[in-house]
């Protein structure tokens, strides 16, 4: 956000250098990105002049000749080829030996055979803005003469804050300076409003169908308007150097309003609308054209400003092109409302749009602003284009506006957080100065905040807004008194750090995401999990707290390959949350994401893309972590954010762990990824159980191995066919490899065969061939009763 300091300073102006208040109000939490002058330094020899004699070249059909009084004895003879120079018109004029922005010095000089002793400039040639289609026209009633410097003045500075999106009662110049009077003690000269007497009886109806949403909806009708009327100069300049820029004087008072009170404001032509107001959510099939052209298809739920017939605006965010003001409207609609922040957040990205107006409605706007607003506005407005003002049309539910409730600040509270004693009589000068209503207490205060800090919602808030204004400096330094105690890890426990440091070797890089995620990726991943909601998200992409790590390690993968990479592979471990029969849980959670080629591409082979099993074997490394791999097992299962055919769970015994798979394809192709993405997420815990480890003689006698092919239902996972085989054959099982599935020719349709070599081997003798064969004997027959499998 971008404010003047000289526009500021009237409203609070401590006695403070621009750095010392930058500095100041960072310090405070209003992070002062930038410092900038606000134009060029222009000199005394760019003053104001005024055209009083204008004819033709001789010489040029471009060209006109020039007399301009710039407050001297004798007009300047000056030769001009904008388009709109001509007589009455004033402007701004560079003399004999000034020095523009862009380095050129003007010097005496003749074109096309005629003396000409200075330049008429345009704001582009003054380094103002980019308009260089002609010269830059001054109001009236500017004095010729007068160093343009001191007219405009230019003699400012522009404060650029960074806000954070708690502090949307500072997008204003009436919000920054409740603060730098807060802060510094200076007074706050809030400007007085004329009120206007109404004029015109003209009234239309206004209808709140959207209530929740729209409770509170203000308007008032100007008739017989100028529609020749131009923008003052003063304003103009406030609104450029606030990043604005001037479009008509209808658009430009309600503009400047918004960025002197916080308040966004709408100006329709009333001769454009059919019947009264009614301020109404979007249904199917609705459709709406924007004053930047573009035409949306409204998406049900959409709050809308319409008229008896159509939508006209898009509510808190742009108006329709059908009812904006144009340059022959003389009847207009001023509309002042309040929005809840919640039905404004997200909408202008969805849209693909980003307003000044939806940046500050999703915010929060002070609830308490809007008939102040429209009074401003009308008297701006009728000191301008003229016009005849109606009375306040008002729709309104009080039942849905937001009330400040009472809260109560202990001063024991107070001294516990901050850690130092700030006197009783300091934090309640403090608390008056942000203009809370404040009542003593015994040992504290009963404290409501003011309408426009709906951040300020529990005592910690208040505690926080003393330490802010006292000084976060103020607040002495103190080393922690604690005894540092070693406690030895348990041996049992796989160490985190053991287990990043395993899958960083196996090639994948780490990720640390948000834990605040998309509500609609959320439910295109989880659809049935109970989301933990945000009651003040910082974004509308952020407004749910994560179920799983997936969505964050998506949101990852979509980023980087956006960006043309295709091998990815991300890790994350960090907690989740869910909500279980109105209690919240936080559990430590391990996933991971493959896609692209199993490995980097180099000449001398050939690429393969990564499967399941590639993700399903680099999960069976990290279960070597624990120790006891045999404890684990995988089983089929179907998970709606995954691949029917390629998903599985991971159980320990009987617990689950995890779940492993294929994204779904759906899924895949909804966010734009164009190559299959396999995901795994576990437990954290489970995965720290280990064993400690035990010494086992190394057999010194041979081994033996034997192959099997077994045809088994397609059922039949191979992860129970291994389990069994383990179970039956027992510790002379020194290994066990599956080597192959096979389905097709000579099997049928509804079975499979898997392949398994089994190395047998015995710690205290050699294994004849009769005892290797009872073994393998035992496993078949084994094998065949509990899974009908048949040798092949």
């Amino acid at each position: 956000m971008l404010i003047s300091e000289k526009w500021l300073r009237q409203w609070s102006s401590p006695k403070l250098d621009t750095e010392e208040l930058s500095e100041i109000l960072t310090m405070a939490g209003l992070e002062v990105a930038g410092i900038s002058d606000a134009a060029p330094r222009l000199g005394s020899k760019l003053v104001v002049g005024e055209v009083i004699e204008c004819e033709r070249h001789p010489h040029s059909s471009k060209l006109q000749i020039c007399r301009v009084n710039v407050g001297r004895k004798r007009p300047l003879k000056v030769i001009c080829g904008a388009p709109n120079v001509s007589i009455g018109v004033k402007t701004a004029v560079a003399l004999i030996g000034a020095r523009l922005p862009n380095g050129i010095k003007i010097e005496k000089t003749r074109i096309r055979d005629m003396g000409s002793s200075g330049m008429l400039c345009s704001s582009a040639e003054l380094g103002l803005d980019d308009d260089s289609a002609g010269i830059m026209e001054l109001d009236k009633s500017a004095v010729a003469g007068v160093a343009l410097t001191d007219y405009l003045e230019l003699d400012d500075r522009v404060i650029e804050l960074d806000l954070t999106p708690n502090r949307g009662d500072c997008l204003s110049i009436a919000g920054v300076a409740r603060e730098v009077s807060a802060l510094t003690g200076a007074g706050l000269k809030t400007p007085k409003f004329k009120t206007v007497k109404e004029e015109s009886k003209q009234r239309i109806p206004i209808r709140l169908e959207a209530r929740k949403d729209c409770p509170l909806y203000i308007g008032r009708i100007i008739e017989d308007i100028d529609p020749g009327a131009k923008t003052p100069d003063w304003i103009k300049e406030r609104l450029r150097r606030s990043g604005l820029r001037p479009i008509s004087p209808v658009v430009d008072v309600t503009n400047y309003v918004m960025l002197e009170l916080g308040q966004p404001m709408h100006a329709f032509d009333l001769d454009n609308l059919q019947g009264g107001i009614v301020v109404r959510h979007a249904t199917k099939g609705e459709k709406l054209r924007l004053l930047d052209g573009s035409e949306i298809d409204l998406t049900e739920g959409s709050l809308l400003i319409c008229d008896q017939e159509r939508p006209i605006a898009l509510a808190g965010i742009m108006g329709g092109e059908g009812s904006g003001i144009s340059e022959t409207t003389t009847t207009l609609l001023l509309e002042s409302a309040w929005f809840r922040p919640g039905a404004i957040a997200g909408r202008a990205r969805y849209y693909g749009m980003q307003t000044d107006a939806s940046h500050r409605f999703e915010r929060g706007v002070d609830p308490a602003l809007q008939a102040r607003a429209i009074h401003r506005a009308t008297s701006l407005m009728l000191s301008i284009v003229g016009g005849r003002p109606g009375p306040l049309l008002e729709g309104q539910d009080k039942r849905y506006l937001p009330k400040r409730d009472r809260i109560t600040l202990r001063y024991n509270r107070v001294e516990q957080v901050i850690g130092i004693k700030i006197p009783e009589k300091k934090v309640d000068l403090l608390l008056r100065r942000l203009e809370m209503h404040v009542r003593r207490l015994r040992r504290g205060w009963d404290v409501i905040p003011p309408s426009w800090r709906f951040d300020i919602s529990g005592e910690h808030d208040l505690v926080e807004e003393v330490a802010r204004l006292y000084g976060y400096n103020e607040v002495p330094d103190a080393s922690p008194r604690a005894k540092m105690v070693a406690k030895m890890a348990p041996e049992k426990r796989v160490n985190e750090r053991l287990i990043r440091q395993t899958i960083i070797n196996l090639g994948y890089h780490e990720a640390i995401t948000y834990s605040f995620v998309d509500d609609k990726l959320q439910k295109l991943l989880q659809p049935e999990a109970e989301v933990v909601k945000l009651a003040n998200p910082i974004a509308s992409g952020m407004s749910v707290m994560r179920v799983s790590l997936w969505s964050g390690l998506l949101q990852a993968m979509m980023t980087n390959y956006n960006r043309q990479h295709r091998r990815i592979r991300l890790f994350e471990i960090g907690h989740t949350f869910t909500k279980v029969r109105n209690k919240y849980k936080e559990v430590r959670h391990f996933s991971a994401l493959i896609t692209g080629d199993l490995t980097p591409e180099q000449w001398g082979s050939t690429p393969k893309g990564v499967d399941f099993f590639d993700l399903k074997g680099d999960v069976e490394h990290l279960l070597g972590l624990t120790g006891r791999v045999d404890q684990f097992s995988f089983l089929p299962a179907k998970d709606p954010a995954l691949h029917p055919g390629q998903c599985a769970e991971l159980y320990r015994g009987k617990e689950k762990v995890g779940i492993l798979g294929q994204l779904h394809p759906d899924l895949t192709k909804r966010i734009g990824v164009d190559q299959p993405v396999f995901l795994f997420e576990l437990k954290l815990d489970p995965l720290q159980r280990g064993v400690l480890p035990k010494y086992h003689t190394v057999s010194r006698f041979p081994a033996t191995r034997r192959d099997l092919a077994l045809v088994v239902n397609e059922e039949v996972s191979a992860s129970r066919v291994v389990e069994e085989i383990r179970r039956v054959a027992g510790q002379t099982l020194s290994q066990l490899q599956l080597f192959d599935v096979y389905r097709g020719e000579g099997i049928e349709k509804y079975e499979k065969s898997i392949a398994v070599g089994l190395t047998l081997r015995s710690g205290s003798r050699t294994l004849d061939d009769s005892e290797v064969d009872a073994i393998v004997a035992s496993v078949v027959k084994r094998l065949a009763s509990e899974f009908g499998a048949k040798l092949r």
